[in-house]
């Protein structure tokens, strides 16, 4: 039995954008879905046929026509809320859309709060918490690894994954709590040998699906990179040669960008934020010392820094390389490249270690190379099509927890500690298991998950 209370009220609400169009969708879920509808609608739903289409007007009590519409029923179990529903769809008027609203709240619906409807989806069990989260994820997604990736666990994939791990830890941690009730035979149901070796096997697993949090929360949020660099090192050229597009100005005139320019790009699939920074020199008049400053804030937050100087300024490049290694050091998590810009200015590629790259974003030049750099530091050795990858942070935590939980309970295998702490270790692991898919739960926790959705789903 799920936590949490399942409401009785029939609730309505508009499942499509506020504003005007061609079509909006109004759902309307509850056991009195269709009694709801009927005492507006100018046909009789309580005895069609679900997953049927009608066509009708919607009247309000003194029988004055708001709108032709188009009604879907779904009987109760058979929908996506797995209660009865019905949806409406109507012309995308404001005002068709409120009066019909307001018909229903007349005929005994209530509004849906913030992800009511999806909320009760998983309260009816015919979505698990994963599946539940990937809806948001699945609506907010704007590429097509974020897509795929909230595709995959809408459709069950980490969750049958998930489920095969408990159920192992489950048989294993009811045969060493079985011993305890036999501790005076000295009998032990549980290998100790293949008990280790399936810690170890999950332990394995689990760390790969927590890894993988970092590539899924950049294809869900985005990867930010800084351009950063001199004045007049090109860093303008490249964010406009990226974008396909002239964005920033450029000129030959030092410090030309003053402020932050923030631009999105979509690489295979993985959507990359770019900042162009303003050039870091010293002496910088008060206006663009301001633009510096927010540069060097933008470098912290970014995942990806990218150091840019002149190819054929080796002294400058050595600088360069330099204070990239510095940023290397005081930011473990970050990938820093140097980058060389204007080899079409000295006629040929560098030939020194001083450049991860050698570019000219005037000409094109060495940008494939760079775009396709960008990408594997983000994806590493993960496969998106044939992998579980973990986007979400609540999932991530769990899982980390999860890990700890199954080391103590290795760590007390190898030191042969009492069976009761194994056993109390490997049920904690589960516990966490359980939280991410909603086979165990509180309704702070729900509450707190389905208050982020919008109204209507």
């Amino acid at each position: 039995m799920r936590n949490g209370t399942l409401s009785t009220d029939t609730i309505c609400a508009l499942a499509t954008p506020n504003g005007v169009g061609a079509i909006a969708v109004i759902r309307i879920s509850g056991p009195k879905a269709i009694a709801s509808l009927e005492r507006s609608f100018s046909k009789k739903l309580s005895h069609v046929a679900s997953h049927t289409l009608h066509f009708g007007v919607m009247s309000d009590e003194k029988h004055h026509l708001i709108d032709e519409v188009l009604v879907s029923v779904f009987h109760n179990g058979k929908s996506f809320t797995g209660e009865e529903s019905v949806e409406i769809a109507c012309h995308a008027s404001p005002y068709i859309q409120q009066q019909i609203l307001q018909l229903l709240s007349q005929n005994g619906c209530r509004l849906a709060e913030p992800g009511e409807f999806t909320m009760r989806a998983f309260m009816n069990g015919k979505l698990d918490l994963s599946q539940a989260e990937a809806v948001a994820d699945l609506i907010a997604s704007q590429t097509r690894n974020a897509h795929d990736v909230a595709m995959k666990q809408l459709r069950g994939g980490f969750s049958t994954e998930l489920k095969s791990l408990r159920d192992q830890l489950i048989h294993f941690a009811s045969l060493v709590e079985l011993e305890l009730d036999f501790a005076e035979e000295d009998v032990e149901f549980a290998d100790r040998t293949e008990l280790k070796a399936l810690v170890k096997e999950v332990i394995s697993y689990i760390s790969r699906l927590a890894s993988s949090f970092e590539l899924g929360n950049a294809i869900k949020n985005g990867v930010p990179v800084a351009i950063v660099g001199a004045p007049n090192t090109g860093k303008s050229t490249l964010l406009n040669r990226l974008l396909g597009e002239d964005r920033a100005i450029v000129s030959n005139i030092a410090g030309t960008t003053r402020d932050v320019i923030e631009e999105t790009l979509n690489l295979d699939g993985i959507l990359f934020r770019l900042i162009d920074t303003a050039g870091i020199r010293e002496g910088a008049e008060e206006i663009e010392a301001l633009g510096i400053e927010r540069s060097r804030e933008k470098i912290r937050q970014a995942k990806i820094v990218l150091c840019m100087e002149e190819a054929g300024n080796q002294e400058a490049l050595k600088k360069v390389s330099e204070w990239a290694e510095s940023i290397r050091r005081e930011h473990a998590d970050k990938c820093v490249l140097v980058v060389a810009n204007k080899t079409d200015v000295i006629g040929s590629k560098i030939n020194n270690s001083l450049a991860d790259l050698q570019i000219s974003a005037k000409s094109g030049e060495g940008i494939d190379t760079l775009t396709e750099r960008l990408v594997s530091e983000v994806m590493g050795d993960f496969s998106i099509s044939d992998e579980t990858i973990v986007s979400n942070a609540r999932h991530y935590e769990a899982l980390v927890n999860t890990r700890i939980d199954l080391e103590k309970a290795l760590h007390g295998l190898d030191t042969a500690v009492s069976a009761d702490f194994v056993a109390m270790d490997i049920r904690q692991a589960m516990y966490h298991l359980g939280t991410i898919t909603g086979d165990i739960s509180t309704d702070d926790l729900l509450g707190n998950i389905f208050a982020r959705f919008c109204i209507g789903k």
